[in-house]
């Protein structure tokens, strides 16, 4: 069966249970269980709606596939804008030299709440994207894990309606990685600008270019282990370290899993008081700000002579760390790490909140064309 027809099939599938599920959601005036039946239909309705935002990424001739009829028309419209978006993101791509030939996306409910023809469902996204070879040395894949909270309704034929959805990996700013978009959710409208900037005597970290082609900055250095860290990555992105702490629910884990791969690589506890960003530490009950902050590690990194600045973020090796200010107000809002490099200078990046595996630098560069950049030699 070929994609497209597979996922009619789904769509077909999905609204046939939806019918059913939905009539006995309204007929009752109490509050309803989530059974299996109805956890199966908003687990297809989700996949339906992301799995059409995925194909609007695709290097492909096939027509994008019919709108669910599951959405409500509110919704319907706001999908629709967001797809304009992915499609003019996807031209963004083809401009830097990347394409995806196929895309697989799965979806996992996680819970459901149903009272009186109302529900919310919590899903787990996960979708890979297969590399298009136009240079010819693109690695084979890129896949993230996205989180999503969905909101249904019963509509008056008793059919559920998925009325909203919003991503929960995405936090309010808090200057620990919050605000990073999977590579097919269409962007948000931004956040109010931040405060909390780089006092006078806090180390300031040089914008990085982002045009192309660049001189290569080779690394030198051999008093880390790059390979690991990036190994250290690559292992962790979606299975969390269970050694560690998360930090999803608190702005966000990009900075936390980074320190946790520079570490793997070599990095040392530097000991002190914990909001002293000079000082960079993790133990079983607390860790510095640096730790977990992204200015606070900048500023350390930088203080502490472990990172410099590099003038452009295509200058990066696996090992390295690239940093984004999305709303370019001077303070820092995202860590990612550099784990694998092609041989024509392309880096990619892998990272939590969205837990994301070897993302191209051209694909986050088409899904934030505004945002400043911070390339750092670590």
């Amino acid at each position: 069966m070929t994609l497209s027809a597979a996922l009619g099939a789904v769509l077909a599938l999905a609204l046939s249970t939806a019918g059913t599920a939905g009539s006995a959601a309204a007929a009752t005036t109490a509050a309803a269980p989530a059974t299996a039946a109805t956890t199966a239909t908003f687990g297809r309705i989700a996949e339906a709606v992301l799995t059409r935002r995925t194909d609007a990424l695709l290097d492909s001739h096939r027509p994008l596939r019919a709108r669910s009829a599951a959405l409500s028309a509110a919704l319907a419209r706001s999908e629709d804008g967001g797809l304009s978006e992915l499609r003019a993101r996807k031209s963004r791509l083809a401009a830097l030299g990347e394409a995806y030939t196929a895309g697989d996306t799965r979806v996992t409910v996680d819970r459901v709440r149903a009272v009186k023809g109302r529900a919310t469902a919590w899903v787990t996204e996960t979708t890979t994207l297969t590399y298009e070879k136009i240079r010819g040395d693109e690695p084979p894949t890129t896949g993230f894990q996205a989180h999503h909270e969905l909101s249904f309704t019963t509509a008056p034929d008793g059919t559920w309606r998925l009325a909203a959805m919003k991503s929960t990996d995405t936090g309010a700013g808090t200057g620990t990685g919050a605000g990073s978009l999977a590579v097919n959710q269409p962007a948000v409208t931004a956040v109010a600008a931040k405060t909390a900037v780089a006092a006078a005597a806090e180390p300031v970290a040089k914008r990085a270019a982002t045009t192309t082609p660049v001189a290569r900055v080779p690394k030198t250095s051999t008093a880390y282990n790059y390979a690991a860290m990036a190994a250290y990555s690559e292992k962790y992105w979606s299975n969390y370290n269970p050694a560690y702490r998360k930090f999803n629910e608190a702005g966000g884990d990009c900075t936390n899993f980074v320190s946790q791969a520079l570490r793997a690589g070599g990095w040392k506890n530097d000991s002190g008081t914990a909001s002293d960003y000079r000082n960079w530490w993790y133990d079983t009950s607390a860790q510095t700000d640096s730790w977990v902050g992204v200015n606070e590690w900048s500023w350390f990194g930088l203080s502490s002579k472990r990172t410099t600045s590099l003038a452009n973020v295509y200058q990066t090796e696996v090992g390295d760390v690239i940093q984004m200010d999305f709303d370019r107000d001077g303070s820092k809002d995202h860590t990612m790490m550099v784990t694998y490099r092609s041989s024509s200078g392309v880096p990619y990046l892998t990272y939590h909140s969205v837990n994301t595996y070897r993302k191209s630098l051209a694909s986050i560069l088409a899904s934030y064309p505004r945002s400043y950049y911070y390339a750092y030699r670590t």
